[in-house]
């Protein structure tokens, strides 16, 4: 996945990125409706995927809530959004990674590798090997008590970031290429990812969306759940694989892993599964992204957020995510609404 860099905020190519809207339009909405100083205001992402919604707000707030069920999303916020401070010697740790001795027989290389398994291709055979040197290496830290938490996450994040910058892939993980694409056959340098200093401190959760509602309150609960049927878990699994880094038997031609099933991919609990979303949400204001082709039409979102207390909405155009940029679409844009709900 090409990563972008937009002042201080690096992003992948991610499935329903925020990260355009973030320029502009949804700080801008947001200090619209709830004040220009958002200081005193605790301020929740609760689908936060790679976290860049947070990371907008991480300066603005007094406390940012990060939240996502999938684990690779975990380890992304918790070092954008929980390590505020900064972490001594953490550039000698990403250096002395870079120069390891290359693990032969890793979990990534046997089974993502097309030298391991013969058939599967994500990474190039030597990227691999680093995949699996660097996550060994950095567990084996944790294990032994040298690292701190938040410089495991800190080398964690790294990895997923430079691993995915290499990735033999359409931008998902749904399937991998036959033949190396060019950004796949580079050697993968590990490089940190940098985060934001500031004084606040942040909380970050790996929780259902709907569990997690009922155990935080806050000011401004944003929204940014699936859209459609595309299961993250699956689109990402070769993310959570090397986050999790645990021993499993892959299925399929893919190498696809068992993954959490989100009710909101599915047009029979989407309805039911929002609604209580924002039932049991303790929070003043509620925004809303959803586009104009997601499983919830524009009457669906209103209706179920007029009951709970005074609804508005804007809207912008955005422009679609391609998985291939050769791939034909209806339309190279959608309609992205931003609901905003000021609970009773």
């Amino acid at each position: 996945m090409e990563k972008k860099k937009i002042g201080r905020l690096y992003k992948m190519n991610y499935i329903g990125s925020k990260l355009k809207l973030c320029q502009d339009f949804l700080p801008s909405t947001i200090k619209s409706v709830c004040g220009e100083n958002l200081s005193q205001k605790i301020f929740c992402d609760i689908f936060a995927g790679t976290g860049i919604v947070g990371r907008t707000f991480k300066a603005l707030v007094k406390q940012v809530i990060a939240n996502d069920i999938e684990y690779y999303s975990y380890v992304l916020n918790k070092n954008y959004i929980e390590n505020h401070r900064e972490i001594v010697h953490k550039e000698d740790y990403i250096a002395e990674l870079n120069y390891l001795p290359l693990i032969e027989d890793g979990f990534i290389y046997k089974n993502y590798c097309r030298g391991g398994n013969g058939e599967r291709q994500y990474f190039s055979d030597k990227n691999g090997k680093k995949i699996d040197t660097f996550r060994t290496k950095i567990e084996e830290w944790k294990y032994t008590g040298i690292i701190s938490e938040s410089l495991y996450y800190f080398l964690l994040c790294s990895l997923l970031e430079c691993a995915d910058k290499v990735a033999n892939t359409a931008s998902v993980y749904g399937a991998y290429l036959k033949s190396l694409k060019r950004t796949a056959q580079k050697e993968m340098v590990l490089e940190p990812a940098e985060y934001e200093l500031n004084l606040n401190e942040h909380k970050v959760y790996n929780k259902d969306a709907n569990t997690l509602i009922k155990e935080i309150s806050g000011d401004i609960l944003y929204l940014d759940p699936p859209y459609n049927s595309r299961q993250y878990g699956a689109n990402y699994h070769i993310l959570n694989t090397i986050a999790e880094y645990k021993p499993f038997e892959p299925s399929g031609k893919t190498g696809l892993r068992k993954y959490t099933r989100s009710k909101y991919c599915s047009a029979n609990s989407v309805k039911k599964e929002f609604e209580n979303l924002i039932k049991n949400a303790q929070f003043n204001y509620i925004f809303l992204s959803y586009n104009n082709e997601g499983l919830m039409s524009v009457e669906d979102v209103k209706s179920i957020m007029s009951k709970y207390g005074r609804y508005d909405s804007t809207q912008i155009d955005y422009q679609r995510f391609k998985a291939d940029s050769n791939r034909f679409n209806k339309a190279d844009s959608t309609v992205e609404y931003l609901h905003i709900l000021e609970k009773r």
